[in-house]
């Protein structure tokens, strides 16, 4: 075979072979085909597409490409959850430790963040010695017996998808729905769960933009993994705004922890009862999503969720205090309101633009090389369609220094914009997709 021969027919419209694609991902990843070469093809697929047979040997074939996470030692029915990422997605924070206290096995590894906010091992690292990088005989061990465990990924996993991914994203070849669909699930296949539930997001503080292109997202997603003999559904909502309240890590660890204990209710909750309805349905532990919402609801009433978070962090070697007594929890030095200059209804909050507030503070990675300050981040208080009287505060800011909180208010009061009549709240989930 010859790359040259392979990027014409794919860019003239061609179909490729099984075979044309497992020699493309493994002499790609072994250094044989050139960056050049395999950029050329994903301007190609970017063009001409790809049908669910290419996507999905693509998928298995960047799967295959490194090591495989092997579950068979954990007893029962493994569970795994996925976002396409978003501002103030402390989602697995809450979500995981309610479906592992359903009897769903948790045996999660997560990256972490490189943009606005850290990712679920940042904000697990704002629990006091809390480790990531575990033995594997201790992560199947913590499974086995308390239900759960989030791990850091392992440098080995599917290392034809850190490669391309590198590679797309400085040659303009990220906006592909196959080269998304393989990336995503070429990871979550090779982290062995029999049951995952997908979060897709739409809107600006999304990668997909309009809900129509998540929607394409979450079937490509499903229809892949289901190929793949793994039970997979789709649930898209809304990144319009911030998820929640908090943007930062341990901010947003406080908010994961109000509503473990029912202290808080709203959308983040709401998405978590229904990424875990999928979960409990998927895997016959309950026969319906009503009963799985039961189900849900209970583990935060009965104070189960809670304690299995404790029982994660200790599992871990992490302080369980923290999850009780948030104050233990990394806190900035300076705090600070936002306060409205106008009056009205806020009409629409710039997401993304929230998110690069709070890694204008410290709270995000620039680069790699970055050191997130866990401690900072932000606070909403009004969100879309909510009534503000000017002087209102609109946020808090938790800053590494007075200079820092008065550059990021002023920064935070362009991401809102207003309107003087009453504003109509977007439907927050889109879609289910099963």
């Amino acid at each position: 075979m010859q790359m040259t021969d392979l990027i014409a027919k794919k860019r003239d419209g061609g179909t490729l072979t099984t075979e044309e694609i497992e020699f493309i991902i493994q002499g790609y990843t072994a250094g044989t085909i050139p960056d050049y070469q395999m950029s050329a093809l994903c301007m190609a697929i970017v063009f001409q597409g790809m049908n669910d047979r290419e996507t999905l040997d693509m998928t298995m074939a960047m799967m295959h490409s490194g090591e495989t996470l092997d579950l068979s030692p954990i007893q029962g029915i493994k569970g795994d959850k996925h976002s396409t990422g978003g501002v103030g997605d402390k989602t697995s924070l809450i979500l995981c430790p309610m479906v592992a206290a359903c009897g769903v096995k948790i045996a999660k590894m997560s990256g972490r963040g490189l943009g606005h906010t850290g990712g679920t091992i940042d904000k697990l690292e704002s629990f006091p010695g809390f480790v990531t990088g575990i033995s594997e005989e201790r992560f199947f061990e913590n499974v086995n017996r308390i239900g759960i465990a989030i791990a850091g990924q392992t440098a080995n996993l599917v290392p034809a998808d850190k490669k391309l991914y590198a590679l797309r994203d400085v040659t303009g070849t990220v906006p592909s729905i196959p080269l998304i669909v393989s990336s995503i699930m070429s990871k979550k296949l090779a982290s062995g769960a029999d049951v995952i539930v997908l979060d897709v997001k739409c809107g600006s503080g999304a990668f997909m933009k309009t809900e129509e292109q998540a929607r394409e997202l979450a079937r490509g997603l499903t229809r892949v993994g289901r190929l793949a003999g793994r039970k997979v559904c789709a649930v898209i909502t809304d990144m319009d705004e911030p998820l929640g309240y908090a943007v930062g890590n341990a901010i947003e660890v406080k908010e994961a922890i109000s509503v473990l204990r029912g202290e808080t209710k709203g959308e983040l909750l709401e998405l978590c009862l229904a990424l875990g309805s999928c979960i409990l349905t998927e895997s016959g532990i309950a026969e319906s999503d009503s009963q799985a919402r039961e189900m849900l609801q209970e583990t935060i009433a009965m104070g189960s969720a809670l304690k299995k978070l404790a029982e994660l962090v200790e599992g871990q070697y992490g302080d369980p205090a923290a999850v009780y007594d948030t104050s233990l929890l990394p806190a900035a030095p300076v705090t600070i309101e936002v306060e409205s200059e106008q009056a009205g209804y806020v009409r629409h909050i710039e997401a993304e633009q929230v998110g690069l507030v709070s890694m204008h503070l410290g709270g995000g990675r620039a680069t790699k090389e970055s050191t997130i300050d866990l401690s900072v981040g932000l606070e909403l208080h009004k969100k879309v369609a909510d009534h503000v009287e000017a002087g209102e505060s609109l946020a808090t800011i938790y800053a590494p220094n007075e200079q820092k909180a008065a550059e990021a208010a002023a920064l935070l009061r362009r991401c809102y914009t207003f309107s003087d009549t009453p504003v109509e709240k977007p439907k927050f989930i889109k879609d289910i997709i099963r």
